[in-house]
């Protein structure tokens, strides 16, 4: 019995755990921020927000598998105004949501925005850290 016990306690502490892979994105400035977040899901891009971010905390934005290199970021301060942006036009609403496409934000009724482009270096975990000064 004893040695029943002592082989499952074993099989419990070593036995192989699922590796959790994800984006995560850490605020790293004194104010509160709104995050978007852009990638390709299946064959077309994806945008979903808003994640509200509070100063130096750290949200979990993807948390499947990384299966793209690159993940796409926008962030607002709490007036709707950019504090990171790049060069990747995408789509955003003004409250919760998700848009499938990034071609003619406009027509179609959605906000154009400008996304960073992330370079997750084909990493299964990615933690982003936002300054608000320019990466």
């Amino acid at each position: 019995m004893l040695v029943a016990v002592c082989l499952a306690a074993w099989s419990l502490l070593f036995a192989p755990t699922d590796a959790r892979a994800e984006f995560t994105v850490c605020n790293q400035t004194l104010d509160v921020v709104n995050l978007a977040v852009g990638q390709q899901v299946e064959s077309a891009f994806q945008t979903d927000g808003w994640w509200t971010i509070g100063a130096n905390q750290c949200v979990n934005v993807i948390r499947d598998e990384l299966s793209n290199r690159y993940v796409y970021i926008y962030a607002t301060d709490v007036f709707g105004n950019a504090i990171l942006s790049g060069s990747t036009d995408m789509c955003v609403e003004r409250k919760r949501f998700t848009v499938r496409g990034i071609e003619e934000c406009w027509q179609r009724g959605h906000i154009a925005a400008r996304f960073f482009e992330v370079d997750t270096l084909d990493q299964a975990r990615w933690t982003f850290f936002l300054t608000g000064r320019s990466p």
